[in-house]
């Protein structure tokens, strides 16, 4: 019999030459080949017959080959297929498809599964999937048996691998294989009382009904993942990830924090720092950031804010809470330019209340590095801002009590875990003195911090909807800065062509001479070959000398030299440059008020949180802003959702639901550097409210034995959690 953690090379029909293709999809024991299920079904119980469809719909029609051939046009090669059902015929046309010149043989039978189009008073399928159902004349034992899983029922169809050399077809035969031979006593590890509360199948049937449904199930539910099956495999995977987060949560709670004094001294010293009057946003997450510092466990929180809503001041804030505590406070940001960005603010915001800050990044020179490196040691360095440098093995501080990161989800969250382990690293020392937090009468003396873990701080401008928040983020508490500064006035968004841009032109020359500013954006620095985009240097020589040739324009790009980009930042914040051309390095980091106008060039070749966050650059100062969206040539569907959505609301919150929507939240955070859980079944999109669920179950069962759940049953969960679902933590298991 087949165990779960069986190796799949031992499933009957696979081997090691296979497995090594299902590495390749995550697939290494019968477990995993168990959990991958069917991306849609087709109902091929009740297939169409030819005469039955109708235009708009989509089917499954079970059909011959008749006739088939490539035809070329000026454009395109176009395949085309005749498949028959007694005379009944229906016309088959797959574009670019050359690649299917060989593949149809008339008399093979296929199932056929698409959306039936009308095309000169004749009903056809474009791109229809496919699957040849019979094998080889003298098979036809084999075909029979192979036939009883293709036709007269509904059929789940699998993502291929290999290049296509493993079908849909194969993975329902060796699945089925498999499940024929799984042993049929599968542990049970969830609770027995959450499982009777939320009728949950055992885990073998769900298996089996996930991967053969039975007849009369709901085909919308199955094809929207809401069977009792999918159900029962969707919360086990949602509910141990959320059993391994709150363990994390209960775990860091018991460790030693440092309980910071919140005194009438320290709020004085936030009050002397701010430049106007805060938000009530920014007064709500500073308390509760504040409240968090004053417990006896470390700080684990997630500001998140849209940009320009105030994220930075707010962590200005907690770190002077820090500071006048006598610890340092580390900021780390994910490029040079937005810690410089960040290292400037925080000069002009803090130096003049005597604050120390330094600034350490990979392009600084040796020499200039160590310096940095020895006051960060000494502690003399309150406030240190850089980039990933900071946690090179060299640095170390000498007593460090906040880390603020910004962008977050930029970083893996190892790093983020080794900046907060550098408190360790200076604790043990023996050698430690007492110094002063900040020169001056009035100053706290350093206590040693001993082991204790330093607060943490995320500041992220990605909206992220609650429930994804709290699996990328599960081991932080969440703050959220959900309301904009005084005198921002609404960014008005246009999209245009770029036939239109003389007229753009003139608008920005218009805004200028108004006395603003504008940026200019383009996808690429320099011109390539292969691509008809235009590029950021070639556009810049146009625009000063052609276009705006009264102005002052200037370029800023990523591969420029730090210290030239520094002194293009500063001249456009001066005023002193009226245009700015750049790429999209200008997407975080560049805080510029009077800049009141945005074009960005292809637009349609940025996803929409880039957009969004391209478009946060402006609207920062009382002047009324806008954002022009040129776009050139053919603009594919899925970019038209993009860039409506860009004219239609302004708000993070949506722009992020709808960019989640349509690039699933691997891709909307970039799985590996986020540390997002690698999910077998579920979906954190479709699945919000298991996820919702989930985790209260979760909590319910770490708080402890009670009348429904005994320690047997948390005991067995939390084995499980460690065992068979560690490897889809990510961040969860960091620590």
């Amino acid at each position: 019999m087949l165990e779960p953690s069986t190796p799949v090379q031992y499933v009957k029909g696979i081997g090691p030459r296979i497995a090594e293709i299902l590495a390749t999809k995550g697939i290494a024991t019968a477990d995993d080949l168990l959990h991958y299920l069917p991306f849609r079904y087709e109902d091929r119980l009740n297939p169409r017959g030819i005469a039955e469809l109708r235009a708009g719909e989509m089917a499954t029609v079970i059909a011959e080959v008749r006739t088939s051939g490539l035809f070329r046009t000026r454009r395109m090669p176009i395949f085309q297929m005749t498949a028959g059902q007694g005379r009944a015929r229906l016309k088959c046309i797959w574009f670019n498809a050359a690649y299917l010149k060989d593949k149809f043989q008339p008399g093979q039978m296929l199932a056929l599964y698409g959306r039936v189009e009308e095309s000169r008073g004749e009903l056809q399928l474009v791109q229809p999937q496919f699957e040849f159902l019979g094998e080889a004349e003298g098979e036809a034992a084999e075909q029979k048996a192979a036939e009883s899983l293709e036709i007269g029922r509904i059929v789940p169809i699998y993502e291929s691998a290999g290049q296509g050399r493993l079908t849909s077809k194969w993975f329902r035969r060796t699945i089925r294989t498999a499940l024929e031979n799984l042993t049929p006593e599968l542990p049970e590890s969830i609770p027995a009382a959450v499982r009777q509360r939320l009728d949950l199948l055992p885990p073998r049937e769900a298996l089996w009904k996930v991967h053969w449904p039975e007849a009369g199930e709901s085909f919308h539910h199955l094809q929207g993942s809401r069977t009792p099956a999918h159900i029962r495999l969707i919360f086990e995977e949602l509910f141990f990830i959320e059993l391994g987060l709150e363990l994390k949560r209960r775990e860091q709670k018991a460790q030693t924090g440092i309980e910071f004094e919140l005194n009438d001294r320290v709020r004085e010293a936030i009050k002397k720092i701010l430049p106007f009057h805060p938000t009530g946003a920014q007064k709500r997450t500073l308390k509760e950031i504040a409240a968090d510092m004053e417990k006896p466990y470390p700080m684990r929180r997630l500001l998140q804010g849209d940009v320009g809503s105030g994220k930075t001041l707010v962590a200005f804030e907690a770190a002077i809470i820090a500071i006048e505590n006598g610890y340092q406070v580390a900021l780390m940001a994910p490029t040079e330019i937005l810690a410089q960005q960040h290292y400037f603010s925080a000069r002009q915001i803090l130096e003049p209340s005597g604050y120390r800050i330094v600034l350490l990044t990979g392009s600084l020179e040796q020499d200039r590095k160590r310096e940095i490196r020895r006051h960060i040691a000494q502690g003399s360095a309150q406030l240190v801002i850089g980039t990933h440098a900071l946690i090179e093995q060299k640095v170390e501080f000498e007593k460090l009590g906040l880390v603020i990161v910004d962008e977050q989800h930029r970083f893996g969250v190892l790093q983020r875990f080794k900046l907060m382990k550098k408190s360790g690293e200076v604790g043990d020392a023996t050698s430690r003195r007492a110094s002063l937090g900040r020169t001056g009468e009035g100053a706290r003396p350093q206590m040693d911090n001993g082991t204790a873990e330093p607060d943490v701080l995320v500041m992220t401008a990605t909206p992220i909807p609650r429930t994804l928040a709290l699996t990328l983020y599960g081991d932080l508490d969440i703050s959220v800065l959900d309301e904009m500064p005084p005198g921002r006035t609404p960014i008005v968004t246009r999209r245009v062509g770029d036939e239109r841009a003389d007229e753009v032109w003139q608008f920005v020359r218009k805004q200028v001479t108004a006395g603003h500013q504008a940026y200019v954006v383009y996808p690429v620095i320099g011109e390539n070959e292969e691509t008809e985009l235009k590029a950021a240097m070639k556009m810049y020589g146009e625009l000063s000398k052609k276009i705006f040739p009264n102005l002052n324009v200037a370029v800023l790009h990523g591969r420029m030299d730090p210290d030239l980009k520094e002194q293009v930042m500063r001249l456009f914040q001066q005023g002193k440059i009226q245009i700015l051309v750049a790429t999209t390095v200008i997407e975080v980091g560049v805080d510029v008020p009077n800049a009141a106008v945005m074009v960005i060039e292809h637009a349609e070749r940025f996803g929409l949180a880039q957009l969004h966050q391209l478009r946060g650059r402006i609207g920062r100062g009382a002047a009324k802003s806008y954002c022009i969206l040129m776009t050139s040539g053919k603009v594919s569907e899925e970019a038209e959702r993009r860039l409506d959505a860009m004219v239609r609301t302004t708000d993070g919150f949506q722009i992020a639901e709808l960019d989640l929507e349509m690039r699933g939240p691997g891709e909307f955070f970039g799985t590996r550097q986020a540390g997002m859980p690698s999910f077998q079944v579920a979906n954190l999109i479709r699945d919000r409210d298991l996820l919702e669920l989930a985790r209260k179950e979760a909590a319910a069962v770490i708080s402890g034995p009670n009348s429904e759940i005994s320690q047997t049953e948390i005991d067995r969960a939390l084995w499980q959690m460690r065992t068979r679902w560690q490897k889809t933590y990510g961040l969860v298991e960091v620590g």
